[in-house]
């Protein structure tokens, strides 16, 4: 076969997204909420000693909600910005280090980060942990490569409220694919799904509520008792949903004693293991110090700053660029081991600068998206009428940001926002929409507000069947189908008409 035909069979085009180390920095950072990052920054200032920080700066002035309008444009003037000191950051010191010696030639020290105030305000609510931390406090403990690290808990950041994981695998892999660079196979995530499922409470990461009292069921000791529970689940699940006890017993040719056991043993499995840590935990409000705080004005104005809580000022240390400007001095007597400790300082202050770099543009992108869900919820925030959020998804906060779905999803996970009407995670401002026929498009959750009002208002004697729940809700100018109904109320966790009757 001739050479070319031979080089021509093994030419295959392939597509590889790379992601840089800077990028993967700032994808991290963006994710941690208040708390998390304050410690990440500690944990960086203990590990990089070109790392300062000071204390004493004024307090940056509020976003008004009224400054939104050149929104996209303000976006990529940061941006540039960024990107711009950072070149000339990187210039300016490797010039520097290139020309060791001149005595006219002053290392230039960035004085990065935003000014922070040392008042620090800060809102705590309760005393407990929520249950992701203490996940994530879990995995701490295994041992588990950094790759592998890493997916155990992005599993965990996907889980719902109730502690279940209802995103399948291969979305899960697709997103890690193309969203964090990292390719994974789905054999290997279910692999480390169960590494997860291990943790407490038992069921957690059950992708189904058969799955999730699968697991606990399995933690108990084997015997006859946790064989007929499995039996049950593996076998009569729909029966066991509809409460149908009877038609399980028969089928399982169980004795009365044996179905009261069993069936009572199965009751008490735990159904929403996220949402009962909490309970388990006195029932007392998670940790929460919101990273936002917004005030609406009795003028109708809005306007939020970020709360930096502990967060200092970031700097390069001056004693490392005194370091460097000895050097410049002393280029004719410079050893092996100080060329050396040069190196090593350069090293070091590369690596504050673009940890600095890194804060900026996580404090830069957070801003950015609070002043968006701002401008979409308007309403809300200007009267706390919940009844007036309208649908919003990542995409709407993405398009009039012009950042990438994955970036507004991070900033959105895992954080608050404190409101005259409260504090709601920021996943509270997000519903989606349904669309009328004649083009109407409605909230979700006022749907679903209007849907549950009904049914608790309902005659227990005489529930509504979901064919009369759509004709009252169609009333009240809900005009859904049959099937969403049901869809809503499933998803709400309410029965269905004969199962709601006492």
């Amino acid at each position: 076969m001739p050479q070319s035909q031979i080089q021509e069979q093994r030419q295959e085009q392939r597509q590889v997204q790379t992601i840089s180390a800077q990028q993967l920095l700032q994808s991290q950072l963006i994710e941690l909420p208040l708390q998390q990052m304050v410690d990440r920054i500690e944990t960086e200032l203990h590990d990089n000693p070109a790392l300062e920080k000071t204390v004493g700066e004024e307090e940056p002035a509020p976003w008004e909600a009224t400054d939104m309008g050149d929104n996209a444009e303000a976006t990529e003037g940061d941006d540039y910005d960024t990107q711009r000191e950072r070149e000339e950051r990187s210039d300016a010191l490797d010039a520097a280090l290139e020309n060791i010696g001149r005595d006219d030639e002053d290392l230039p020290v960035y004085q990065g980060g935003h000014q922070w105030s040392e008042e620090k305000e800060s809102a705590v609510y309760g005393e407990e942990r929520s249950f992701y931390d203490m996940l994530m406090d879990q995995v701490g403990e295994l041992e588990l490569s950094e790759g592998e690290r890493y997916v155990v808990e992005y599993l965990i950041q996907s889980l719902d409220d109730d502690g279940l994981l209802r995103t399948p695998l291969a979305d899960i892999c697709e997103q890690l694919a193309i969203y964090h660079g990292i390719d994974i196979s789905e054999q290997e995530a279910e692999r480390l799904l169960h590494v997860l499922q291990q943790l407490d409470p038992a069921g957690i990461g059950g992708r189904s509520l058969s799955e999730c009292l699968r697991l606990q069921v399995e933690r108990r000791k084997p015997s006859e008792l946790t064989t007929l529970m499995l039996r049950v689940i593996d076998e009569h699940f729909d029966e066991f949903k509809k409460k149908h006890w009877t038609r399980i017993q028969q089928q399982m040719e169980l004795t009365d004693t044996q179905a009261d056991i069993v069936l009572g043993e199965l009751r008490r499995l735990n159904p929403k293991p996220g949402s009962a840590l909490g309970d388990t935990m006195g029932r007392s409000m998670q940790q929460i110090t919101p990273d936002f705080i917004v005030d609406t004005h009795d003028d109708g104005s809005i306007s939020f700053h970020l709360n930096n809580g502990d967060t200092p000022r970031l700097e390069i240390s001056q004693s490392f660029a005194d370091l460097l400007k000895d050097f410049q001095t002393n280029r004719e007597r410079m050893s092996r081991q100080q060329k050396e400790a040069l190196l090593y300082t350069k090293q070091k202050v590369e690596a504050a600068q673009n940890f600095i770099d890194a804060v900026e543009q996580r404090r830069q992108t957070m801003t950015r998206t609070m002043k968006a869900i701002i401008q979409l919820q308007k309403h809300f925030f200007e009267e706390g009428d919940e009844e007036l959020l309208r649908p919003m998804i990542l995409k709407d906060v993405a398009n009039l940001t012009g950042q990438d779905l994955s970036t507004v999803s991070r900033v959105t996970n895992s954080k608050y926002v404190q409101t005259r009407w409260g504090t709601f995670p920021l996943k509270f401002f997000f519903s989606d929409g349904y669309v009328t026929q004649n083009g109407e498009e409605l909230s979700t959750r006022k749907i679903k507000a209007a849907l549950r009002s009904l049914i608790e208002a309902e005659d227990k004697h005489k529930p509504m069947s979901d064919d009369a729940l759509r004709n009252a809700l169609e009333q009240q100018g809900f005009p859904i189908a049959r099937r969403t109904v049901a869809k809503y109320r499933e998803q709400l966790g309410l029965p269905v008409a004969r199962l709601r009757k006492s």
